[in-house]
């Protein structure tokens, strides 16, 4: 019995992915995947650049004392 439902979810799983499932073209994949590099750089450079901020301000502050 057990192995009848494992059948039967994998063949409506399949059924699933080939004929309800809308695959992205080549060219959408390539377009995604621009963004998301830059998107990346940008979060990276954002962060980098707090980075730099607090050890500035906080260089400063231990001057201080």
């Amino acid at each position: 019995m057990a192995k009848s439902k494992f059948i039967g979810y994998v063949t409506e799983s399949y059924d699933e992915l080939i004929h309800k499932v809308s695959w992205p073209t080549w060219s959408e994949l390539q377009n995604s995947a621009v963004v998301v590099s830059i998107a990346s750089l940008i979060i990276a450079l954002v962060v980098f650049l707090m980075d730099e901020a607090f050890q500035l301000l906080l260089k400063q502050f231990y001057l201080l004392f």
